[in-house]
This record gives C-alpha cells, sequence and structure tokens, in this order.
C-alpha cells in the first residue's frame, strides 16, 4: 500500500547508514528516471512512521538490521517528486548484499564524495552537512 502525503506525493523514508566513514548506497535494479544510486529507501506504509519504514526497507533491500538515530530532514526529491524524509540509521547486524533483487542491483560503501558523485549532486544539502560531519577525510561541499 502505498502511503501519500498531503498534496498526494509519494512519501518515502531513506536510511542514510555511515560505517567507518562510508555511507550505504544502493544500485536500483530498475532506475526512477534519471536517478539509479540512491540510499536504500521505500514508500512508508500506512501508520508507519520514517523511522520505522528506514529500519524495515534497509532489512528488505540490504539485509542489514539498523537502528534509526534522527531525523536529517525532509523534501520533494528535485527528479522523482517523491516526498523523501531522510533518516540517519546506525548498523546493527548484517553484512550489505542486494536482498531484493527485484528491487536491488548492486550496494556499495561509499565515501561521501563518491556518493555525491553516484546522484549527479543531488544529495540534499542537511544529508551533505550530516556526511561531512561523520565521514572523516570528505572534503567535498558544506552548504552553511
Amino acid at each position: 500500500m502505498i502511503a501519500d502525503g498531503p498534496t498526494g506525493a509519494l512519501t518515502v523514508a531513506a536510511a542514510v547508514i555511515v560505517l567507518d566513514a562510508r555511507v550505504l548506497m544502493v544500485r536500483r535494479a530498475v532506475a526512477e528516471g534519471a536517478l539509479s544510486w540512491q540510499f536504500p529507501a521505500g514508500k512508508t506504509e500506512p501508520g508507519e512512521s520514517a523511522e520505522e519504514a528506514t529500519v524495515r526497507e534497509a532489512a528488505e533491500e540490504t539485509g542489514v538490521t539498523v537502528t534509526a538515530r534522527r531525523l536529517l530532514g525532509e523534501r520533494v526529491h528535485p527528479g522523482t517528486g517523491a516526498r523523501i524524509t531522510y533518516v540517519a540509521c546506525d548498523l546493527v547486524a548484517g553484512t550489505a548484499r542486494p536482498a531484493s533483487s527485484r528491487e536491488v542491483a548492486e550496494v556499495r560503501w561509499s565515501s561521501a564524495e563518491e556518493a555525491d558523485e553516484l546522484t549527479a549532486g543531488t544529495i540534499y544539502d542537511p544529508v551533505r552537512r550530516y556526511l561531512h560531519e561523520v565521514a572523516s577525510g570528505y572534503h567535498g561541499p558544506a552548504s552553511p
């Protein structure tokens, strides 16, 4: 079941999972417009919080167990038009892999700079700032 936002836009929760200065990225089996690489993410179900959705989606897509740490922000994605809520998550257990071949073709632990390149520079500024904070060695743009 698809949850819709107040304007009818698709509501999606994205898990920003960082481990050892790397962020977990997934390459979609089927690109969403020009978007192929992204954070593990999916539609929120009715009555489900963004935090609950990120925990569920991380497990379904990559086989890892995470806990939601904090909300990083929300926006309407410029490429897909979906309302996306970004949640910082901590890895609890598991080894990342394409757990759902129907949805995910590849997983990759990337530096913040690589993640920015994979997404053609479309990472949401609050997420970019978070990655800059937690990823030592990242020297890419950090918005004020």
